[in-house]
Formats: C-alpha cells, sequence, structure tokens
C-alpha cells in the first residue's frame, strides 16, 4: 500500500491550497475552480469547488468538461512529433515543402495595417520555428502591433469563432506580413494552428480524425475532443470574461455552446476536455512518452520537446519583448510546444529547474515536473488567462505540500 510517506507529502497541507483557490470564488472572481495533483503515479489531491454556471448554481464536478484553448497545443505538438519520429520529416523543413501557401512570406518593416511597408523573408518558416513560436506569426487578439490588427481585418487569430477551414487559414496567413524575420524572437502565435494544418497534409487525414486515432483513443481521453457530445451538455462549462478594467465576471458563451462542431480545427486551441483526461496526457509526458503500457514518444524525443530551444539558451523574457504569453515570462525558456523552466529564482517559484508546462486563454493551466514526479492540472472558466495570478498561487499551494 502506498503511504504518505512513500509520496512525501502533507495531505493537510494541501488545505492552504484550497484556502486560496476557494477565496478567488468566494470573492466572485472566479465561477469554479477543479485542481488535481499526482505525485509518483499517485493522485494525491483533488478539489472541486464553485460553479460551472454561476446563475443555475450548477456544481463544479470531476467529470465536468472545460474549453481547454491552448492546452491544445501540446497534444498537437506531441502528434506531430510522433510523426517526426516516423520519419516523415526533419526539424529544419520548410513548412512550405507542405503547405505552400506559406512560400514567399514578408516580413514587417513599417508603415500601418492598412499601409503596411514590407520586404522579403530572408528564409522560409521551418516546423522548428513552429513549435517554438520563433516563426514570425502573431495572434489577432494580442492588440499590440499593426500586424496584430492586419491579423484581426482576415478574421484569424482572435476570439471570433471562425467559419472556415485550416486549409482556408494557411491561405489567409499566405497574403499576411511576418511579424519579425523567422528565428530572430519568440511571439506567441498561431504557429500551432499551423502545426495542425501539417499534420493533416502529411497524415492526409483530418486533424479530428488524426488526433482521435493517434492519440486522445489510445491514452483514453474519452471526454476531450474539438467539442462535447450534445448528450454531454449539462457537463459542460459556462465560459465568462472580465473586461478591461477589472469590472466584474460576465458569461460570454453559455454551456451548450461547448456542444458545437467547429469548422475551423485549432490545433493551438480548440480541445475541450476533462480534467481526469488531462491529467492522463499529463502521465504520458511524466512517463517518457508511455502510459498504462501504450508509447507514444520515444523518452529520448520527449527529452528533446522539453528542453529549452531558445537561441544560446535565452529566456522569454530577453526573446519575447513583452510579448504575451501562457506562463511568468522570467527565467522561463520555450521547447516543442511546452514552456521550460530555466531559472527557479528569476521566476520567483518554487518548482524545480525543468519543469514544462502551458496554460489555456481560459485561465487553465498544468504542469509536470519531473524532479519532483509531480503533474498538476487546473481548469476554470474566465478570460483572459493573465486576469489574477492563479498559477503563481497554485505552485506555491502545491509544493509547500511536499516534503521531499
Amino acid at each position: 500500500m502506498t503511504t504518505t510517506d512513500d509520496l512525501g507529502i502533507d495531505p493537510a497541507r494541501f488545505a492552504h491550497l484550497d484556502s486560496v483557490l476557494h477565496r478567488y470564488v468566494d470573492e466572485g472572481h472566479l465561477p469554479g475552480v477543479q485542481t488535481a495533483v499526482a505525485r509518483r503515479g499517485q493522485v494525491v489531491h483533488r478539489d472541486c469547488y464553485g460553479a460551472t454556471d454561476v446563475a443555475s448554481g450548477t456544481p463544479v464536478k470531476p467529470d465536468t468538461i472545460y474549453r481547454i484553448y491552448s492546452m491544445t497545443k501540446p497534444i498537437t505538438s506531441v502528434a506531430l512529433m510522433m510523426l517526426f519520429e516516423e520519419g516523415h520529416f526533419l526539424l529544419d523543413d520548410p513548412v512550405e515543402r507542405w503547405i505552400p501557401e506559406l512560400a514567399d512570406l514578408r516580413v514587417w518593416v513599417g508603415g500601418t495595417a492598412v499601409s503596411p511597408e514590407t520586404r522579403p523573408a530572408a528564409a522560409p518558416i521551418t516546423v522548428h520555428q513552429l513549435l517554438t513560436h520563433t516563426a514570425g506569426l502573431t495572434y489577432g487578439f494580442q492588440h499590440v502591433h499593426p500586424v496584430d490588427e492586419m491579423y484581426r481585418q482576415v478574421d484569424v487569430g482572435d476570439f471570433t469563432v471562425p467559419t472556415y477551414d485550416l486549409d482556408e487559414m494557411m491561405a489567409r496567413l499566405g497574403e499576411l506580413p511576418l511579424l519579425y524575420e523567422p528565428g530572430t524572437r519568440w511571439g506567441y502565435s498561431v504557429a500551432t494552428d499551423v502545426c495542425g494544418a501539417l499534420i493533416e497534409r502529411i497524415s492526409g487525414e483530418r486533424l479530428d480524425v488524426h488526433l482521435e486515432r493517434r492519440v486522445l483513443g489510445p491514452l483514453g481521453m474519452v471526454d476531450t475532443g474539438f467539442h462535447a457530445p450534445t448528450d454531454d451538455a449539462e457537463r459542460c462549462s459556462v465560459l465568462y470574461a472580465t473586461l478591461p478594467g477589472g469590472e466584474p465576471r460576465l458569461p460570454v458563451l453559455p454551456a451548450e455552446a461547448m456542444t458545437a462542431a467547429p469548422t475551423l480545427l485549432s490545433g493551438g486551441g480548440g480541445l475541450v476536455g476533462t480534467t481526469d483526461d488531462y491529467l492522463r496526457f499529463c502521465h504520458l509526458l511524466l512517463g517518457g512518452g508511455e502510459l498504462d503500457g501504450v508509447r507514444l514518444l520515444s523518452p529520448r524525443t520527449l527529452a528533446l520537446m522539453t528542453r529549452n530551444h531558445l537561441p544560446g539558451g535565452r529566456d522569454l523574457n530577453s526573446m519575447g519583448q513583452a510579448t504575451f504569453s501562457e506562463t511568468e515570462m522570467a527565467g522561463m525558456g520555450f521547447g516543442l510546444g511546452f514552456s521550460v523552466l530555466l531559472d527557479g529564482v528569476a521566476n520567483r517559484t518554487t518548482a524545480s529547474e525543468g519543469a514544462f508546462a502551458w496554460g489555456g486563454a481560459a485561465s487553465t493551466a498544468f504542469w509536470v515536473d519531473p524532479v519532483a514526479e509531480v503533474c498538476v492540472v487546473f481548469m476554470t472558466q474566465l478570460l483572459p488567462s493573465g486576469t489574477h495570478p492563479i498559477r503563481k498561487h497554485l505552485q506555491t499551494g502545491v509544493y509547500q505540500a511536499l516534503l521531499d
């Protein structure tokens, strides 16, 4: 029998974590929260608190389904790297080999969104640059640069619900300038949506079919997909948002909206799923690419994915130049689909260096700490993800309960 001594935890100390997260709910900042913490393969803490629909009082339950948004990215990255292992491409291959819409791209040098000044890119985008978000792409929702505005003008990378598919998205991207020369900076972007399109072109399958066949099905992630079944509408969450200026949260998407099948299969942010499903994915990562006898990746490939790939060993702060990120940027590197902790002191965290992670736009988060043998999944539904310092509180609350 596994004991708390074997797991190196003090279960009573998780009360500190619950107290902080429950306060977010009680003070009206979050509708509800769900947390799962596992150590050495065992779930050591679970907590469900608050509501999935504040108006009706529907309680958070272990099987609640959430929009995981950018927590889709690591799943898509794993699926793409499975094709890498099978020899379909090399990391430095140009993406235009499979997606000719992205050939002959140009780079922004000045002007406005209406009258941009551009020059030809020095080199084509590579698969490696997509996976590391160094390709020069951006997101329309960032509202920082004229190129972001150009994305919004053609309905790319914003929070609208597209009525076009991945092929059309690639065509639209091919007409937009790059924000910077590929490989020279880090910028959070639609790059993982392009990875999804790359999977479709290489495999000859729709992204939803491919992810189900190669990743979700084999891992037993039975509640994860690009939409929830209509019969599961009662398990789905309302999506809330906090408006600029810190005004109270407002419902922006009803629970049943999660059951609508999207036209655009977003490899960067389209999946919905449960805490337990994502915890299985985390255990695959902690297990070096294998879970319950099912191997998706080799340990060496996963080790490559979870190392810092930024040039010169730099962190996001020095590469991103204040770009939006789903992680604190100081002391944080980036691998092939994951942030990677380089310096715990600079990042002001008690997590182990080498821990890898990402989060989603609705304030969801996960991380895997191979040194501490810890996996954590946190779910809620509040846009935008930077509204509250939830992830820092999560890290503090988890690690203070560890005894070794």
